[in-house]
């Protein structure tokens, strides 16, 4: 395959290199929402199935695939599942009960009136795994519960930390590894459904091993790439053997934070990027990024910070969740976003912190060639780098390195270039037949697309000269 490099004396100044995920909900369900947030930044949007109908999700995809064609760049859509979510039942006082520290309080399997003696919890697979001394967080861990008795229908348990607990709230339970399958009855409705709707990727909440990933591979079957969400201390204990089944990472703070201690959290970030770089495995960094904003115009600095981190340790993408489903500032989010980003990625020290994140030649023949590649070109003072007919191996062989250099990926396959829009420092471009664009116009193309001056040089290596 020939490799067209481009040379110029300054970096393209319109190349995404790092990507902004976006979640779309009520406050960005119309086309003229979705088409803004896309213009200001957005390279994936996701559909959360955690909430909204299939109805819902329609409208957004028809917006989204419209956007995506008044723009005229590639843009991705994941549908995140659900996933075995698992919640307390209901109390005789839809208000709630005020749990006092030191009380006694039972978990039952069978339904019953909750009360401040006890609640419904209707998860056989807790109960068959629970074990006396563990704890059951409940309401993204603000309540603590400790184990100290175990039945085969009620879980008799301390108020470790007490407070206000309301009725079906989130239940989280750290140490216990629940044998239970990551999709639902729920969830198989929602992936048939969104396979109808052509969606580029699959996100599956919850995994807890390898054996999770494959499950789902079976019933995609090709028909989408699927992200491991790590958000289970199960899962970072299987995390290698999960990548490499993987098309891609998220590291969802939000529950993973609530199940390790939260001083952990972000040397396991940068831990997971490092292994997904190391591995050529797409990593979003997902949850709480710029959460202020999801009711001020503008995020606090630890926001911006945080955001950037993800960028200097390496991530592929940055997500943005409430912020742009409910919150005030959608489009205000999407720009802040994107924004830190560029500012990150242009900071004069970036490209020398993230080549610290060593990583070996890799073990796929793109890594090599690819690795080859670059060294012509930054031999040569290039700052692209062209693939005609890009492959997806290619593509993240050239992503793993965090070159300065971008790769603009050339296409016929709209799929392809759509799963594409999430990998760092790649620009697919699609067009309807690669043997048909000849160099002049796709180096035209190229120039447009990146905001290359019109006096940039370009060379043709063929692969063996690669």
């Amino acid at each position: 395959m020939n490799q067209v490099i481009i040379s110029e004396k300054v970096m393209p100044k319109k190349i995404r290199f790092g990507k902004v995920v976006s979640t779309l909900g009520p406050a960005s369900a119309s086309e003229e929402a979705i088409t803004a947030l896309a213009t200001s930044g957005a390279d994936m949007f996701r559909l959360n199935f955690s909430h909204g109908s299939h109805e819902e999700h329609s409208g957004r995809i028809a917006h989204v695939r419209s956007a995506e064609e008044k723009i005229g760049n590639s843009i991705s859509i994941v549908a995140d599942l659900q996933g075995p979510k698992l919640r307390i039942g209901t109390f005789t006082d839809q208000n709630g009960v005020s749990l006092d520290e030191n009380a006694t309080f039972t978990f039952h399997l069978n339904k019953i009136p909750g009360n401040t003696d006890g609640v419904t919890l209707s998860h056989p697979e807790i109960f068959k795994a629970a074990k006396v001394g563990t704890d059951i967080l409940v309401d993204d861990g603000r309540l603590r519960f400790r184990i100290d008795s175990v039945d085969k229908d009620t879980l008799k348990t301390t108020v470790i930390t007490g407070g206000r607990v309301t009725q079906r709230k989130g239940v989280n339970t750290p140490g216990i590894d629940l044998p239970i399958s990551v999709i639902t009855k729920k969830d198989e409705e929602d992936l048939q459904y969104a396979l109808s709707k052509n969606v580029d990727w699959i996100a599956l909440s919850f995994v807890q091993r390898a054996e999770d990933v494959r499950q789902a591979k079976k019933m995609i079957n090709g028909r989408a790439g699927i992200i491991a969400k790590i958000e289970k201390p199960s899962a970072v204990e299987n995390i290698e053997s999960i990548i490499k089944e993987s098309d891609a990472i998220m590291v969802a703070r939000g529950d993973l934070g609530v199940e390790i201690p939260p001083e952990e959290v972000p040397s396991t970030q940068k831990k997971i990027i490092k292994m997904c770089r190391q591995e050529g495995k797409p990593v979003i960094v997902a949850t709480h990024m710029l959460d202020s904003m999801v009711d001020s115009p503008y995020p606090t600095r630890a926001e911006v910070s945080d955001v950037a981190n993800a960028m200097y340790d390496g991530a592929d993408a940055v997500m943005l969740s409430a912020e742009t489903a409910a919150g005030k500032y959608p489009n205000e989010s999407v720009t802040m976003m994107r924004r830190i980003v560029q500012r990150s990625v242009r900071e004069p020290g970036f490209f020398d912190s993230v080549d610290q994140l060593s990583i070996d030649d890799g073990h796929r023949s793109e890594d090599l060639a690819v690795s080859a590649i670059h060294k012509k070109a930054e031999q040569d003072g290039a700052v692209a780098i062209i693939a005609p007919s890009v492959s997806w191996n290619l593509a993240v062989s050239h992503a793993r390195r965090r070159s300065k250099i971008p790769l603009f990926g050339i296409t016929a396959d709209k799929d392809l270039a759509r799963k594409l829009a999430l990998v760092w420092g790649v620009v697919a471009i699609h067009v309807k037949d690669v043997s048909g664009v000849h160099e002049e116009k796709l180096a035209g193309m190229v120039r447009e697309r990146g905001g290359l001056d019109t006096s940039a040089t370009i060379t043709v290596l063929d692969s063996t000269q690669a």
